[in-house]
């Protein structure tokens, strides 16, 4: 924060020096002459320091973010936000110190952007960034490709605001050192040491409950410390969520209807018998899941581990036609038919690689040739084949391959996997069987280490979903409950536990909040309650994804000074701290360190090589007054009573050691220039922006 309160001490300075060191550019549509910005037309989403931001141009960058990634609309308008802020509050920093980029300087930037200063389109023959077809390319995109031309119009943007930020904050680094003398106090304050006897009086000591605080006081106390109790707006709302499960009815009619579709159905009109057959008996499985299943016919052959764990055994022994079900997974209920299986179709293998130079993709620090590595793979096989071998461990030791921590195991893999004299390998021998295999990537020995069926299984999937008949239920108890609340003089809590509903609260909800506890993403709620229409103890129904929420407004929080309802909370603890510090202190004035343990019932303590920069006194915790105290007295001398972070502290130094003198501090000194260089970015930026002026509309049109 030095830096910062340095820079706006000398804001003159700053701008006088900037102004000399750059000369005023006129930047106006570098490469096509437009101003992309536009006109500021309609209502305007914010306005930040006088200057306002159309909601027409805000509204077309939310659209091309739209565009990219998952995020949720509030997020992407957030996200929006936060770039239009930052860029507007630099901009305006950059006019006042008439910086501006010319056009080499956006060559020079783009060249230093590997989306374009590595794109093969862009690059000679040479593979070196060339400007001309750059330009080529992007006057092809004006005259024939105008989305995507609006496109770069942006990006183009984007260029000169990161081009202006460089130069201005590289500006503003350049400013930023740190002297010898400073690297010197750095270095003393890390390596300085004290020991110290102490006692500490906790303020636990004193119950919290013989300390009596009064409104009054926590009133002046926020008086006196406004910064640390400002508050947004906020809302405080409570609700019960009516949420859209299938009922054990459901349930039952689903299962019903499954255990239905795997019978035949047999219709006997007047001259002719017709029989559907059903899940058991069907001929073409895929074409009866197509019309029948939540789920189409997966025709992969699976393992044992890729089925549902809690039937994968029933699963695995059932006979090539044979039905299992219908059984509960998850929330459905399936039916799964064995329609083929192969024996031993998945196999598993453990190999040690040994790799020559000239092998596909052999490591290029093996420089063995074909012949050295045939030898070395046939003694690793002798080797391999004794009794009692430790294949993991030979492979630890020997492969070049990938596997090899993990003592060559190639897990499970199926028929095709693997190249095919491997493959042909693995499937031509029995488990246990080790040999020698040569491959395009070397000479492997290879271990068959267990060999398993593997099945094709179809399964009619049916969702457990509520029926419309509990659905219509939901949506009366849900109205019901809503009337009633909102006509009785009843509390909404009261009614909703006679109904044996949970109320759930939701405190200091923000007007850009999205997310709500139990409800996920929920805009329309948290509008509802920023309404300045909706009044404390308002109540309303809404339909949610998956059912509905009966909502009531229980308290509004505006952007101020906390009151002291509000802080208490926090406030109470630091008014009981320095009450008990004082009581402490009041009673044991004039005592000597031992009869200040003594009086107290108190051992006294004793901690070594304590510093400044880490003033952690073990068994008390983090104490700088204490720690910083014990530096300022000297040798044997004993401090007065100390009012520490946990207690009230009385210490006596033992000793001082003075950190060993160095020739030169240059080492520290930059160290402390690396760390303010790099805090510049972000706290340049903080400060610019806690000193903005901010009118945020977001919420008029999110």
């Amino acid at each position: 924060m030095a830096i910062l309160e340095n820079i706006r001490k000398r804001t003159t300075v700053l701008i006088l020096i900037i102004g000399l060191a750059l000369f005023a550019f006129v930047i106006s549509g570098i490469f096509t002459g437009n101003d992309f910005g536009g006109a500021k037309i309609g209502s305007s989403i914010a306005e930040i320091n006088g200057e306002e931001i159309p909601i027409d141009n805000f509204k077309r960058k939310i659209e091309n973010a739209n565009r990219f990634g998952n995020n949720s609309s509030l997020q992407i308008v957030n996200s929006v936000w936060d770039q239009e802020v930052r860029s507007t509050i630099l901009a305006q920093q950059f006019e006042d110190l008439g910086i501006d980029i010319e056009q080499d300087q956006i060559i020079n930037f783009i060249k230093t952007n590997p989306a374009y200063s590595q794109n093969p389109q862009f690059l000679d023959d040479s593979g070196i960034f060339d400007e001309a077809k750059f330009r080529d390319f992007i006057a092809d995109l004006k005259n024939n490709a105008p989305r995507q031309y609006d496109l770069w119009l942006q990006d183009e943007q984007n260029i000169i605001q990161r081009a202006k930020e460089q130069t201005y904050f590289n500006l503003i680094k350049a400013g930023v050192g740190a002297t010898l003398k400073e690297g010197e106090i750095d270095y003393k304050l890390a390596n300085d040491k004290v020991d110290i006897r102490y006692v500490r009086v906790p303020y636990t000591s004193i119950a919290d409950t013989t300390i009596t605080v009064t409104k009054g006081e926590i009133d002046a106390y926020i008086k006196e410390h406004k910064e640390d109790y400002k508050q947004e707006k906020a809302r405080d709302i409570r609700f019960v969520y009516f949420e859209e499960n299938p009922s054990l009815g459901d349930e039952a009619a689903i299962k019903e209807e499954i255990s239905q579709l795997l019978e035949d159905k047999i219709d006997k009109a007047k001259d002719t018998t017709y029989v559907e057959l059903g899940f058991r008996n069907t001929k073409d499985v895929a074409a009866f899941l197509d019309e029948n299943s939540d789920v189409k016919f997966d025709t992969i052959y699976k393992a044992k581990k890729d089925l549902p764990a809690v039937f994968a055994d029933t699963l695995m022994t059932l006979e090539v036609g044979q039905t299992f079900g219908p059984y509960k997974d998850a929330d459905t209920f399936k039916v799964s038919k064995m329609v083929n299986r192969k024996a031993n179709g998945s196999v598993k293998a453990s190999h040690i690689l040994i790799a020559y130079t000239g092998a596909e993709r052999a490591n290029p620090e093996v420089t063995r040739t074909k012949e050295e590595a045939e030898e070395k793979a046939n003694e690793v096989l002798k080797e391999a084949l004794k009794n009692g071998a430790d294949f993991a461990l030979l492979a630890r030791d020997n492969s070049d391959g990938p596997s090899a921590p993990k003592g060559g195991d190639l897990g499970y893999f199926q028929e095709g996997i693997m190249t095919p004299k491997f493959n042909d390998f693995a499937f031509g021998n029995n488990e246990g069987h080790v040999g020698l295999v040569e491959t395009e990537f070397g000479y492997h020995i290879v271990r068959v280490d267990d060999k398993e069926d593997i099945v094709q299984i179809a399964t009619l999937v049916r969702a457990i979903e509520a029926s419309e008949e509990t659905s219509n239920k939901l949506f009366t108890d849900a109205t019901k409950f809503e009337m009633a609340t909102t006509t009785s003089d009843r509390a909404f809590e009261e009614i909703a536990k006679e109904s044996e509903y949970a109320v759930r609260p939701v405190n200091k909800i923000k007007e850009m909040d999205e997310n709500l506890p139990g409800l996920s993403a929920q805009r329309s709620i948290v509008q509802w309650a920023f309404n300045s229409e909706t009044a404390v103890g308002d109540i309303k129904r809404f339909n949610i994804n998956n059912g509905y929420a009966v909502v009531q407004l229980t308290e509004t929080y505006e952007e101020g000074v906390m009151s002291s309802e509000e802080a208490s909370a926090q406030v109470l603890p630091k008014i009981r701290k320095e009450r008990k510090a004082a009581q402490i202190i009041s009673a044991n004035q004039g005592k000597s360190l031992d009869d200040f343990a003594k009086d107290n019932n108190i051992s006294v303590a004793t901690a070594s090589a304590l510093t400044v920069k880490s003033p952690t006194i073990p068994g008390a915790g983090n104490e700088p007054l204490v720690v910083g105290t014990a530096f300022a007295i000297g040798q044997d001398a004993v401090s007065g009573l100390l009012e520490g972070e946990t207690g009230v502290f009385m210490v006596a130094v033992t000793k001082k050691e003075e950190a060993t003198k160095l020739d030169n501090y240059s080492t520290y000194a930059n160290s402390i220039k690396s760390a303010n260089a790099g805090k510049v970015f972000s706290a340049v930026y903080n400060a610019l922006k806690e000193a903005s002026e901010i009118e945020d509309n977001r919420a008029t049109f999110y």
